[in-house]
């Protein structure tokens, strides 16, 4: 492609340039974004307001194509909570964990595996279906399990499993680092959970991690973990049937009873001296000991 190519030009370069900058973007955050830009290479006044969708998306389209031959695309997705649209650059071909590894030590990959086990294995049960952990459940996690130790003494060693672990202090920076880099959000309630930019990237990865079930699922029916909208495709980690127009399944019909949640709101309720009111089903001992340190973190239904 020419050089002073119209579709592709010093503008389009510099909004690639800082869409790399940044990983994550909605259209209102590009709309200052591209005026300045257009501002700049036009060298005339463009307000934000200026900056239409379609202007966003050309810019997206022709970034894709000058990106594709790297194996990066620019995808998006709607977050799950309020319904804004977000694009993320996303390496369409290698193992996302490996990517984090060449910015993050191996110990810290650990702790962020045993993390995403604690999200969508231990907190992620039938009937408690929260793919979501709080700030305490995910610092206890800073060092591998005595099962884990074990699997690495027999040769049997995950990522999850390696290594000695870190300090409570390092996991808890390493959480923080993983907000900062887009992979993670910090709910209001203290939760923990995949953002959209680690939803769309992780895709492939945690499909084939958690939904792997063996012959013994399968008589037990167990369900795969992760879960996919019928409608939009997209994995569910949190319910947004109140940003839905019909509360009815877009598959089977079936209406949404307005009790069972998914999210952090799945979590059992406490009462005021942190000891839970009801027990639930598939959840194992040491899940329920970690449910009952936690304060009440149940949203309000009005609490938005």
């Amino acid at each position: 492609m020419p050089e002073n190519d119209d579709q592709w030009n010093d503008g389009h370069r510099a909004f690639l340039q800082a869409f790399m900058a940044r990983s994550t973007l909605t259209l209102e955050e590009a709309k200052p974004l591209l005026a300045a830009i257009l501002t700049a290479y036009e060298r005339k006044e463009t307000l934000p307001e200026d900056i239409t969708e379609a202007d966003f998306n050309s810019y997206i389209s022709a970034a894709n194509t000058r990106i594709s031959p790297f194996d990066l695309e620019i995808r998006s997705t709607f977050h799950q909570m309020n319904r804004t649209r977000n694009y993320a650059l996303i390496n369409s071909t290698s193992d996302p964990i490996i990517q984090l590894a060449t910015v993050h030590t191996a110990e810290e990959i650990s702790f962020l595996k045993r993390v995403l086990d604690a999200m969508f294995e231990t907190y992620n049960t039938p009937r408690h279906e929260i793919m979501a952990i709080t700030s305490m459940q995910a610092v206890r996690l800073n060092k591998p399990s005595e099962t884990d130790r074990r699997e690495t003494q027999n040769g049997t060693e995950t990522q999850g499993s390696a290594g000695q672990g870190l300090k409570m202090a390092e996991a808890e920076r390493m959480l923080k680092t993983l907000i900062e880099e887009g992979w993670f959000e910090k709910s209001k309630k203290g939760y923990y959970s995949l953002s959209p930019r680690a939803l769309m990237e992780l895709r492939g990865w945690l499909i084939e991690t958690y939904n792997d079930i063996d012959e013994e699922d399968e008589e037990e029916g167990r369900l795969p973990r992760i879960k996919q909208c019928a409608a939009c495709k997209e994995i569910v980690t949190m319910n947004f049937f109140r940003m839905q127009r019909s509360r009815d399944c877009p598959l089977c019909k079936t209406a949404w009873s307005g009790k069972d949640f998914v999210g952090e709101r799945a979590a059992p309720k406490t009462n005021k001296q942190g000891s839970r009111r009801r027990s639930g089903e598939g959840l194992n001992a040491n899940t329920s000991q970690v449910m009952t340190d936690e304060p009440s973190l149940i949203e309000d239904e009005h609490d938005e």
